[in-house]
């Protein structure tokens, strides 16, 4: 397999792609042809092989039972002076934006029976009940009842390295200094507006699951817990990863417009010291394949040509830090970009893959559940006895955090907590023996479910959701799973449905967020993954049984009841973030000074850096635009090669003096690049002490690039 993307990283790791001459508008057909040409060769299908296919393709297309949408729309919310979400560390606040994070939304109808389910794949942490419950109501307003809880799929990527704040529940705003509305409304705003441009795209197209396997690219980091399965779990994972990597693949006319991939491995390529907000591996392997090998212009405010996903599974313990040590900055950025482009690479390279051509209809059932309070029947516990799940609880392992990915907070370990341990054995488990019964042997650093009594910390009543699109099924899990408990739960699925295991996949980080989900072998290791299984050892055999009621359901033709939705707590939400109160340019300067500026001469493979007297860049999120421009003179004119939402460049922000901004943009220009005459332009919004932000900008001196 060839590569499509020969240029090297630049010494401190960040690697580049090649700048897109020409203007916006034109941007995209100025990349399509090598850049066509160059993704067919990586995937192993020459433009010969190519049409030969497409006059294939497109009469088996005449009789298509599928309309297929697509959509991706910007999605990224505040890049300064907010906590980022993920790794729990109060000290990583936001300095400025590396890759913009996007919402990709796919609507998959059967054109017989009118049934369709709507996907969207977002660069996010998670998908909190708070935006799970915003785009539903937004999606009703505009579409009545097309669009429902049972339909609707929304599932994260889990980079850690985007903003946070989106939640109503008090636990992951502990960081954030509360809830960010601007962040919040940035993140709802991208997925309504992709799932709109997939609604509006719907056209007849053709379904192809292919399944391949991806190694080298994510490591088991909780070793000593996975041991514990039992060997039918363990057997069907010989070196403790899930190297499954599918991809379906959506045709129209013989040709690829889109593909979503699964494939399990943690969005921990950026390190805990990083501050740039980033989408991390799997953001990186869709950016790549849309836009450095299709050509895609994101601001252009239209639907790419092509549109890829890169989508989480059972993740839980997976880590993309093959050494099993955290990540460094500046280092880290060269880790992402190999991993995405790991992962693109074995996507891409199953588009040449007979597969399996989709038939069958579209379904989808979806119930809520009160994981406090479920009965769970022998048939799932494993012991042949009936056991109940437990009102949530934080283990002393949790709060140590992954120590392969990024440590939480110090004097917690991983496994034994002899302090808390004890505490829990001789106070809390004595009070409630129910508790002990559901819980032990996890040390409880924190009884979240009586703090719910008080204040909502964490959700209780939780969505499990099934979808079929074809022969594929997704089982959308609101948390992390682990890859054996994943098994678990396809092979119960698999087993209602008559499906084959590989069709059957968990979708996790869907729909809202209950940490993870662990078997219950590994629950009693009480590593990470078992200190943040919140309801206790029988919370994997309670999902196991929902998720069998739903592929019941789902084969026999029967709805089930909605159930316990979580209420609705936006009324209850906290924000201690200071709000910005004014704008104003360092000493003797005006707002869109150059304070650094660029040399004369440059070569591809240097960086170039210049320095801009700035405003606070939360002001206006640009959403859906840039706060940057690297432009190219031709014929001319000035025509924009790059933006923010490039590899190749960075925005940093920083405070100077109490209400000045130093706004730093570089590049790095990359191998290929057209020699030429380029220069810097910067985009921002600075407060003034009343009124409205104003608009300001700023452009550096021209400076030569030479090959």
């Amino acid at each position: 397999m060839s590569s499509t993307h020969p240029h090297t990283p630049q010494s401190d790791g960040q690697p580049e792609h090649d700048p897109a001459p020409g203007p916006r508008s034109s941007r995209r057909t100025v990349l399509r042809a090598g850049a066509a040409l160059t993704g067919l060769g990586l995937a192993g299908i020459t433009p010969g092989a190519q049409a030969s296919q497409s006059q294939n393709t497109v009469q088996a297309a005449a009789g298509s039972g599928y309309l297929v949408g697509r959509g991706v729309v910007d999605a990224t919310g505040e890049i300064a002076e907010v906590g980022m979400m993920g790794y729990g560390r109060v000290d990583q606040q936001a300095q400025g934006l590396h890759t913009r994070l996007r919402a990709r939304a796919f609507v998959f109808a059967d054109q017989e029976t009118r049934q369709r389910v709507l996907l969207v794949v977002v660069d996010t942490a998670m998908i909190f009940e708070s935006v799970h419950q915003a785009v539903l109501s937004r999606l009703g307003e505009k579409y009545g009842d097309l669009y429902t809880h049972r339909n609707v799929m929304l599932t994260a990527t889990h980079t850690h390295c985007g903003p946070g704040g989106s939640s109503h529940h008090l636990l992951y705003d502990l960081t954030t200094l509360g809830f960010h509305k601007k962040t919040f409304e940035a993140m709802t705003d991208g997925i309504v507006e992709a799932a709109t441009r997939a609604h509006e795209d719907a056209a007849p197209s053709e379904l192809t699951l292919t399944h391949g396997e991806l190694t080298g690219t994510s490591a088991n980091r909780s070793r000593e817990a996975f041991e514990r399965n039992p060997s039918d779990l363990r057997g069907h994972f010989p070196d403790g990863i899930d190297p499954q990597s599918t991809l379906l693949r959506i045709e129209r006319d013989g040709q690829a417009v889109g593909a979503v991939n699964w494939f399990a491995v943690h969005g921990t390529s950026m390190s805990g010291d990083n501050k740039l907000i980033s989408a991390d591996n799997k953001g990186y392997a869709a950016y790549h394949w849309e836009r450095e090998v299709e050509g895609a212009d994101y601001l252009d405010g239209t639907t790419p040509d092509f549109v890829s996903a890169f989508a989480q599974t059972n993740a839980g313990d997976m880590s993309p830090n093959l050494d099993l040590k955290p990540p460094t900055t500046p280092a880290d950025f060269g880790h992402t970009r190999e991993c995405g482009l790991r992962q693109y690479k074995a996507a891409a390279g199953q588009l040449d893959q007979r597969g399996t051509k989709m038939s069958g209809g579209v379904d989808s059932r979806l119930v809520y559940i009160d994981l406090s309070d479920v009965t769970v029947e022998p048939e799932f516990t494993g012991d042949g006895k009936q056991h109940k799940t437990a009102k949530p609880a934080i283990g002393a392992s949790m709060a140590a955090g992954s120590l392969e990915d990024g440590p939480a907070f110090p004097g917690f370990e991983e496994g034994e907590n002899p302090l808390w341990d004890k505490i829990s054995d001789s106070i809390i488990y004595e009070a409630s023996p129910e508790l002990r019964e559901a819980q032990a042997p996890k040390g409880i650093v924190a009884p979240v479910g009586e703090m719910n009594r008080i204040y909502p910390w964490v959700q209780e009543q939780v969505p499990v959701q099934l979808v079929r699109i074809g022969q594929l099924y997704l089982i959308g899990v609101p948390g992390e799973v682990t890859v054996c408990a994943g098994l678990r739960l396809r092979r119960t699925v698999a087993e209602a449905v008559g499906a084959e295991v590989k069709d059957v996949l968990v979708a996790g980080y869907a729909n809202s967020y209950f940490h993870y989900l662990t078997t219950p072998d590994e629950y009693d290791s009480q590593q990470y993954e078992g200190g943040s299984t919140l309801f206790g050892r029988w919370q994997l055999p309670a999902i196991q049984q929902t998720a069998a009621q739903l592929a019941r359901a789902m084969r026999d033709g029967k709805d089930l009841p909605l159930g316990p939705v979580a209420p609705d707590i936006s009324g209850k939400t906290i924000s201690l973030q200071p709000p910005i109160v004014l704008d104003a340019p360092p000493l003797s300067h005006e707002f869109g000074d150059v304070l650094t500026a660029p040399r004369a001469n440059y070569r591809a493979g240097e960086r170039v850096t210049v320095v801009f007297a700035g405003a606070h860049p939360g002001n206006v999120l640009h959403r859906g635009g840039t706060y940057l421009r690297v432009e190219a003179r031709k014929d001319g004119e000035w025509r924009t090669v790059a933006d923010d939402g490039d590899w190749s460049t960075a925005f940093r922000w920083e405070r100077y003096g109490v209400a000045a901004s130093k706004v730093t943009v570089t590049w790095d220009i990359p191998e290929g690049t057209a020699s030429g005459e380029y220069r810097i332009t910067y985009e921002g919004d600075a407060k003034p002490v009343a009124g409205d932000p104003k608009a300001i900008s700023g452009t550096s001196s021209g400076f030569t690039v030479s090959g």
